[in-house]
């Protein structure tokens, strides 16, 4: 479980976080809805400690991340996987080796067993086949879940997903959002999901939270015609 207590983040003048406070529970997803711009992505590298805090406390499993240091940092990183909206993913390295990186830099695993994974990795996300094409061949959609794809190679407990449907077809947003949903069903992947996609909020959130002007709340409904971003 994630904890995140009054945390709170200034940028000179500029409120972004103030006094937020949720928890993740074990195998549930929580999305943190609000409008571009809002300090959702703060949140997120606040949360794993990219994004120094100015006031508050975060405990991952009961361990105290914002004052752990860097050895305890690392070990709790590990078991998060983080899929950046803009994939991040490296033009030059095949789907295969994009996904293979973390475990490549990571871990002493033997060639076999990367290839194993990756090629397990390759079929969850419904890319099987796929390995040997590169980034620049892939729609903005299939780039997208090569980036989850990535993200789930060191088999983390926790999924950081920063606007994973955004500019995507409907086509392609359905692949995505199934996906995130199957992760969290079938393999117990609690995390957050950062997004300023209505539809999305509601087809994968366990519990709902509007970021707004520092503040959270947690939704219990949300209305169409109310939802103002």
């Amino acid at each position: 479980m994630i904890e995140i207590k009054k945390v709170s983040k200034r940028f000179d003048t500029l409120v972004v976080l103030d006094n937020v406070s949720f928890r993740v529970r074990d195998a549930h997803l929580v999305v943190i809805l609000g409008p571009s711009g809002t300090g959702k992505t703060v949140l997120l590298k606040s949360i794993i400690g990219i994004q120094p805090l100015d006031e508050g406390e975060i405990f991952f499993d009961g361990v105290p991340v914002h004052k752990a240091r860097d050895s305890e940092m690392y070990e709790v990183r590990k078991k998060i996987g983080f899929v950046f909206q803009g994939t991040a993913l490296f033009d030059s390295m095949t789907v295969c080796e994009n996904i293979a990186l973390p475990l490549v830099e990571h871990t002493s695993q033997s060639s076999q067993a990367i290839r194993e994974r990756v090629n397990n990795i390759l079929d969850i996300i419904g890319l099987p086949g796929k390995g040997g094409l590169y980034p620049r061949s892939l729609s903005g959609g299939m780039k997208r879940l090569v980036a989850i794809g990535r993200a789930l190679s060191l088999n983390p407990t926790y999924l950081f997903y920063d606007e994973p449907t955004t500019g995507l077809d409907p086509i392609m947003r359905d692949r995505v959002v199934a996906l995130i949903i199957q992760l969290r069903k079938e393999y117990k992947k609690s995390g957050i999901v950062v997004t300023h996609d209505l539809d999305t909020a509601q087809a994968v959130g366990d519990d709902i939270y509007m970021l707004k002007k520092g503040k959270i709340s947690k939704l219990e409904q949300i209305k169409k015609e109310e939802y103002d971003v």
